[in-house]
């Protein structure tokens, strides 16, 4: 069975047709061109732990007893480090049979070490809805590095409808990079249905090549744009003698790729956020990259990836040139209206290292 990735169009008909419900109308630009932002609702409740409810049982039951204390994010609410929330989301599902979803972190959301997950009722896997789900979506909310502010309506997370078999063979990714060049690498490493990205720890011409997270700074309101200074909350990297990078155990690093990354309106992609064959640290929390990203046609000529970087266990050396990902690419079911770029003022259209929008 042929099938893609939906485009906003079609987003916007699952919305009207009563497959996507709210609890209050959509904002003018919630709909991307391949994925939904989700939003938050009114209500946080703080848990023990993580939890996933299993088959058959609701969300709801297991904050019946998992749950410490309900917060209420109307004025704005701080979450903080080290804890797990879990926040009804204003967006349910009542998806047709044949149509599945998954969902991701929001750049923005993975560039500030916020690490989230979307529960669905009965969920055996996070981030995964079956096909033909009904029922509610709720967020599950860890501040990683910094303390947040949140209200009802933030959105952090955001959702990719599905039909069928999206997904590129090698020998298509290998045919359509050698039509559309995905990638700026002279000799792309294409295998396991992936393209791969390696780190650039050569940096720009001034020797920065990253950023590492402070601990223990103030609050981040993720509705605030270019409201925070950077060094208040970041300590920038420069380029070591020997071209590497030791990644400090539970530590954040914003990093770059060294290859521009190409993304043609007929397809979107997702980058793996973690491989074990490259090593043990987890690589881009947020992993959509819509239609249109890079395309040169919508203003993203030399565009690169932006890396969220932690290291797990043990520390961990990268060097300059190093394979950190790949770029798993899938088809779009049809041309979006409107491309990832200039049209739709992307953030990080024709980026290079950069942090999310909230710094100056």
């Amino acid at each position: 069975m042929t099938g893609g990735i939906l485009p906003d169009r079609d987003i916007a008909r699952l919305h009207a047709s009563g497959h996507i419900l709210s609890e209050r109308a959509f904002d003018a630009d919630q709909i991307q061109p391949a994925s939904l932002d989700l939003r938050l609702g009114a209500k946080a409740f703080r848990v023990r732990a993580s939890f996933l409810p299993g088959r058959g049982r609701s969300v709801a039951s297991k904050l019946d007893y998992l749950s410490m204390h309900e917060i209420d994010l109307g004025g704005g609410a701080v979450l903080e480090t080290g804890c797990v929330y879990v926040v009804p989301l204003l967006e349910a599902l009542a998806l047709p049979e044949g149509t599945r979803a998954a969902t991701n972190p929001k750049s923005s959301t993975g560039r500030l070490d916020i690490f989230t997950r979307v529960l669905t009722d009965g969920a055996q896997e996070f981030d995964k809805v079956p096909a033909g789900y009904r029922g509610p979506l709720f967020l599950e909310i860890s501040p990683r590095t910094f303390p947040i502010v949140v209200r009802p309506g933030s959105r952090l997370t955001q959702i990719r409808f599905r039909t069928g078999d999206a997904a590129l063979s090698e020998g298509e990714l290998s045919a359509l990079h050698g039509e559309e060049k995905l990638t700026s690498a002279a000799d792309a490493n294409i295998s396991g249905n992936g393209i791969a990205l390696s780190i650039d720890l050569a940096g720009d011409e001034t020797g920065l090549v990253g950023y590492r997270g402070k601990r223990h700074t103030g609050v981040v309101d993720v509705d605030a744009r270019g409201a925070q200074e950077v060094l208040d909350f970041w300590e920038p990297i420069r380029r070591g003698a020997r071209g590497d990078l030791v990644l400090d155990p539970d530590e954040f690093y914003i990093l770059v790729s060294k290859e521009a990354v190409h993304v043609p309106p007929a397809y979107a992609a997702e980058m793996t956020p973690f491989d074990p064959l490259v090593g043990e640290f987890r690589v881009h929390y947020a992993g959509f990259f819509d239609p249109g990203f890079g395309h040169s046609g919508a203003g993203g000529t030399g565009s690169r990836a932006v890396l969220e970087v932690r290291s797990h266990d043990v520390p961990f050396i990268l060097e300059d040139g190093q394979i950190v990902g790949r770029l798993v690419y899938e088809r779009m079911s049809a041309l979006p209206d409107r491309l990832y770029g200039r049209e739709l003022q992307s953030n990080y259209q024709a980026q290079g290292l950069k942090l999310s929008k909230h710094f100056r």
